[in-house]
């Protein structure tokens, strides 16, 4: 039962979080991907891929988006940084948004939340970019969507650094 009562004790919030938090569904907290890249999939994307742009690539080198970013550099990739909010990442001429790059993209790699997918989607689309893939814990649906009927690949919820490493480790 829903606890009640005058004066809250600790142990009356206590109560009241495990009422709420057990009436909370994963579903409704995270959106799960309803389809996604397989691995075979994934392992020819990664082979046939040149050139990543990375959507909300950091500047801080505590962030997974420069970590992850690196990593890729540091293993043969082309790293595009798309952030409105700087100028210069690992090097790289950072770009304000996809539709300013010039120069062809095979993956845009997101690091983004997922209400900012949708937009960020229809410039990978614009650009003409071969995938889309939407880093551990950004999943949506609809914009996974519209860039499978656009001819994208998607990858949602995975680490690209991750699946790279595997990849890696099995050759």
């Amino acid at each position: 039962n829903f606890p009640v009562g005058g004066v809250r004790s600790e142990q009356n919030r206590r109560e009241r979080l495990l009422f709420f938090l057990e009436r909370i569904t994963m579903a409704s907290i995270c959106e799960l991907p309803d389809s996604n890249a397989t691995g075979p999939e994934i392992e020819g994307l990664l082979a046939r891929t040149t050139t990543i742009a990375v959507v909300g690539l950091s500047p801080k080198t505590d962030r997974d988006s420069y970590r992850v970013s690196k990593y890729l550099q540091e293993h043969g990739f082309r790293i595009i940084p798309v952030n409105p909010q700087a100028e210069e990442i690992l090097g790289e001429k950072v770009y304000a948004s996809l539709r300013d790059i010039t120069e062809p993209i095979d993956i845009v790699d997101i690091f983004r939340k997922p209400e900012a997918i949708g937009p960020i989607v229809e410039d990978a689309i614009a650009v003409n970019a071969k995938a889309i893939w939407m880093q551990e814990g950004i999943v949506n649906n609809a914009a996974a969507e519209r860039a499978r009927e656009a001819g994208l690949t998607v990858v949602m919820d995975r680490c690209i650094l991750k699946e790279h490493a595997s990849l890696a480790a099995r050759r």
